[in-house]
């Protein structure tokens, strides 16, 4: 057991999958189609200890990502065209979007982290917290609310779908 949740912990860190395929894949008793991996038989695990893992996993990912970018960004600042893509791009995106972050702030990136389809997920939500401007503990905090909402609702419906799935005896 110890093995697949050590295999789920770190298919969470992969933007692909986060825990919109990790949770199923601990929970499911059937096979998944993992892009890239093929099927991939579940794990039928305790879905209380998928849960745990795969939410700390993909909680991880929010300082990871935003400290790596600020340490990168200030690198690639350093090249001019990347420099004046910049400021014109994302300083002129950090101004129009403002007043939309100081009105929804917390609750609009935990909302938007927290709705489990692809584009969405601790590492949008950590790239879109620092390119608006927003700190460290805001991003955690946001994307901490965001991760356990999207672990929920994959939660739930993975346990529904195999519950079904047990029922028709498939």
């Amino acid at each position: 057991m110890l093995d697949k949740l050590v295999w789920l912990f770190f298919l969470t860190f992969l933007p692909v999958f986060e825990l919109r395929l990790t949770i199923p894949l601990g929970i499911l008793s059937q096979s998944v189609n993992l892009p890239f991996f093929g099927t991939v038989s579940g794990y039928a695990l305790p879905w209380q200890i998928v849960f745990v893992v795969c939410v700390a996993a993909n909680i991880l990912v929010s300082p990871i990502v935003f400290l790596a970018l600020r340490h990168l960004l200030h690198f690639f600042l350093r090249i001019k065209k990347i420099k004046r893509f910049y400021e014109r791009l994302v300083i002129k995106t950090q101004k129009k979007a403002e007043p939309l972050v100081k009105k929804y702030g917390f609750w609009g990136l935990a909302f938007f982290v927290g709705i489990p389809l692809p584009g969405t997920g601790a590492w949008t939500g950590a790239l879109a917290c620092f390119l608006l401007g927003m700190d460290l503990k805001k991003t955690v905090a946001a994307n901490t609310a965001g991760v356990m909402i999207a672990g929920m609702l994959v939660a739930a419906i993975a346990l529904a779908g195999d519950a079904g799935l047990k029922f028709l005896g498939i």
